[in-house]
């Protein structure tokens, strides 16, 4: 069948959004489905650059074919992920079956109104997240909450979410009480061939300049006002706390992701006193982004609020290879119990000690780093996944 999938951001973007968009597409192509991705134009500094530094980078066609799903569309209005695309309106009859990615602020109405001048279309709506903001935004969203998000959410004939436990306490529970047949679980995968345990760059070790022999912990995620909620200020204050108290460890951390905010993380960072142990990488490439992840001995999501909702980086570090520590979130510990162990969000103090933890028990980390790996082929494969998803799409269309 020919699919439509909507979503506010795509590769290059870092977002769980569009990474699990992006992965979908391939999947559903696969399994004989026409796919095509509507998706806002990039901003200039997100175009795709050709990949030509070491190291050898592998599934680089198929990860271009992947971003070739997408049909960028330029937005009429556009304020940070929220795109105004009222050409999308025209694009929708031609498909059998319409996936919006919500939030989608913007254009989410416009395919609630298609959805009303087209009953016999199915629309299948996954919720990812809430959407929650400090300041003048934070009144934005609970007035679109309580108004706008049950009248979109209402005109699917099918909601998806990654987790129930993320679902019973977001800002979705009301509707899913009211009418819990129409939601459906279905977790995001990862692909476990292109993040797999490897060696570590030599190229990326020298780039960043790091120790090859230090424990290294990292993170990955948008550095942007919409993920504000990543944590990042959290987590350079327990690396702080960390040096303080064990001044005999040696350590290191990666941060990877860019955005309007990274330019604050890199003054704390200096306020902390931890230039020489904070190492930010930047933007980097989609086909780089597994080298990253093998540079790493702990990967750290210090989210603090419900705007996390899943955690498809957690994902990723796992099928590397590498354990993880996350807040104890609804749906993000769901996923990080499986690798890990989580904290309290916003909780410096047992960020710190749980870090520390981790890299005193050498023979822990070492098992951990093992059964990780097997987690994700047992549970969290992009392949299974998918075809859940396309038995949906079949029976909806008949």
């Amino acid at each position: 069948m020919k699919i439509a999938q909507i979503v506010s951001t795509y590769p290059p973007y870092y977002g769980g959004m569009g990474n699990v968009v992006f992965q979908t597409a391939s999947g559903l192509a696969a399994l004989g489905h026409e796919v095509e991705v509507l998706t806002p134009a990039p901003y200039a500094d997100q175009e795709i650059k050709p990949v030509t530094e070491e190291p050898a980078l592998t599934h680089v066609d198929a990860l271009q074919e992947q971003i070739n799903y997408a049909r960028h569309l330029e937005p009429t209005l556009r304020y940070g992920n929220a795109s105004y695309l009222p050409q999308i309106k025209n694009e929708l009859d031609q498909f059998d079956l319409v996936h919006l990615h919500y939030p989608f602020f913007g254009t989410a109405n416009l395919i609630r109104k298609w959805k009303k001048r087209n009953p016999h279309k199915p629309l299948v709506i996954t919720y990812h997240m809430d959407t929650r903001g400090p300041g003048w935004k934070g009144l934005f969203f609970k007035y679109y909450n309580k108004y706008w998000m049950p009248r979109i959410l209402g005109v699917a004939d099918k909601l998806v979410v990654s987790s129930f436990d993320y679902l019973q306490s977001s800002q979705a529970s009301g509707m899913y009480k009211q009418n819990q047949e129409k939601w459906m679980e279905l977790t995001f995968g990862v692909d476990n061939e292109r993040f797999q345990p490897r060696q570590k760059s030599e190229a990326l070790l020298l780039r960043n300049n790091l120790n090859s022999d230090l424990p290294t912990l990292l993170f990955v995620g948008g550095m942007d006002s919409a993920h504000y909620f990543k944590g990042i200020s959290v987590l350079l204050q327990a690396l702080a706390l960390i040096r303080e108290r064990e001044r005999d460890f040696k350590f290191q951390a990666i941060l990877v992701g860019e955005g309007d905010l990274r330019r604050d993380f890199e003054v704390q960072t200096k306020i902390l006193g931890l230039n020489n142990i904070v190492h930010f990488t930047g933007k980097i490439s989609n086909e780089e982004l597994p080298y990253y992840y093998n540079l790493a001995d702990l990967f750290v999501l210090p989210s603090i609020n419900q705007g996390e909702a899943f955690g498809t980086v957690l994902l990723e570090a796992m099928a590397s290879g590498v354990p993880v520590v996350a807040s104890n979130l609804p749906g993000v510990r769901t996923v990080a119990q499986d690798g890990g162990v989580v904290v309290e969000p916003n909780n410096v103090a047992d960020l710190a000690r749980t870090i520390y933890e981790y890299f005193a028990d050498h023979e822990k980390m070492s098992k951990m780093k093992g059964l990780v790996r097997e987690v994700v082929e047992k549970k969290y494969s992009w392949g299974p996944i998918v075809e859940k998803l396309s038995n949906l799409y079949i029976k909806l269309v008949k």
